[in-house]
């Protein structure tokens, strides 16, 4: 089970010199494609999902793929969420799977920024999950929403950046230096004496979104100064395109299988031949030495119940799935009745949380204190309860 600790899994190729491809997946065909590459070129990966294109697709369908097929994988995968807009984002996405969340307020006021990423980080960390934060300006990722965004935005300055991770704690930085530009045709002239100063003053894991051509030897030099996590998807999407229109030309009666038959095999392709430039190639082996393996945690209850009705009872289980669902961490609320009339312990609770650092944040959470101390501790009897560590053969 390879879904491994995102921040791990960065903090080893910024201290070995190379870069993770974060791929932004927008069909379980990009999964495939991407997921096949890393396997091929024993790379590895992180599958991200940008908010930007939810209008596209539906998140809660497509994680399940996403994280079995990280499951299933023989090298390491991190899940992540890309340009989370606010909060609730963040807070669904890990609910949802990710194991890493970046919040994009670069189009806000430097102390809104603050603000809210600060936010977002001690929700995140109390959940172990590590927050990219973004500084500068990342434009939106897909080919589709490039009109929302203008051109040209200041470029992160070495001051900026180290006040911004000071304050708010962040595990990663985007910064803009020239590679996130909204023309896609054109090369980028990137800024490296820019990049050099910030990662010698942050000395920590950088990230780019690169919307705009970068040769082989570009790419390097961003991570020879600290870029370890590179953004990718308008390459990926294009040569979904053209494997598409190839088809089309080819067999202009094909079906819609047919069509999409090239699709994956092209995503593949370009999504390893970054792997390789990137210097991931080959890597994985060593990944999984070091990193912590991403488990998650069942939180067991079994108990009985005195001084209430069944009805009272069931009322009491949907509050209470109601109410613990929504603290973060907490990825499902399951609630049972013995199938034995006189079982000795005849009700339980199955809590999966996203990670063991959640145990201690739901417990302290106001919402399960108000709840355990209103609803649940007066009436329950016998109450046993355990924490498991989940793992899959």
């Amino acid at each position: 089970m390879p879904l491994v600790h995102m921040k791990d899994l960065l903090n080893h190729a910024y201290a070995h010199g190379y870069a993770v491809g974060a791929f932004d997946v927008v069909s379980l065909e990009f999964v495939e494609g991407v997921m096949a590459a890393a396997e091929r070129s024993r790379a590895p990966v992180i599958l991200s999902l940008a908010e930007s294109h939810l209008e596209h697709y539906d998140f809660a369908l497509l994680m399940p793929g996403m994280e079995a097929a990280a499951r299933h994988s023989a090298v390491p995968v991190a899940l992540h969420l890309d340009h989370g807009a606010n909060l609730e984002a963040a807070v669904r996405a890990i609910r949802l799977g990710c194991n890493g969340v970046m919040v994009d307020a670069s189009r806000s006021t430097f102390s809104d920024n603050l603000t809210r990423t600060k936010a977002v980080v001690e929700m995140a960390h109390a959940c172990g999950v590590p927050v990219e934060g973004d500084l500068g300006y990342v434009p939106g990722v897909a080919d589709m929403d490039t009109w929302r965004h203008p051109a040209t935005r200041p470029y992160t300055t070495v001051a900026e950046a180290k006040g911004f991770v000071e304050r708010t704690g962040v595990d990663f930085l985007a910064v803009f230096i020239g590679a996130e530009q909204s023309c896609l045709k054109s090369k980028a002239k990137l800024d490296i004496q820019r990049l050099r100063g910030i990662n010698q003053a942050l000395g920590m894991p950088l990230a780019m979104h690169c919307r705009t051509r970068l040769d082989d030897d570009q790419f390097r030099r961003l991570i020879a100064h600290g870029v370890v996590k590179i953004n990718y998807f308008t390459a990926l999407a294009e040569a979904a395109n053209a494997a598409i229109r190839a088809r089309a030309r080819s067999a202009p009666s094909a079906g819609y299988l047919d069509l999409v038959q090239g699709v994956g095999a092209a995503i593949s392709a370009e999504a390893e031949r970054c792997m390789r430039v990137w210097g991931a190639a080959g890597r994985a082996a060593e990944v999984l030495a070091c990193c912590r393996p991403w488990v998650p945690v069942e939180h067991l209850i079994i108990h009985d119940v005195v001084g209430l009705s069944e009805k009272e009872v069931t009322a009491m289980m949907i509050e209470g799935q109601q109410t613990l669902s929504a603290i973060p961490g907490v990825r499902s609320v399951i609630t049972g009745k013995a199938m034995r009339e006189r079982a000795q312990y005849r009700y339980c609770w199955q809590v999966r949380f996203a990670a063991p650092e959640v145990i201690d944040s739901y417990h302290g959470h106001p919402d399960y204190v108000a709840f355990t101390n209103r609803r649940f501790r007066p009436v329950a009897d016998r109450e046993i309860s355990i924490d498991y560590a989940m793992e899959s053969l």
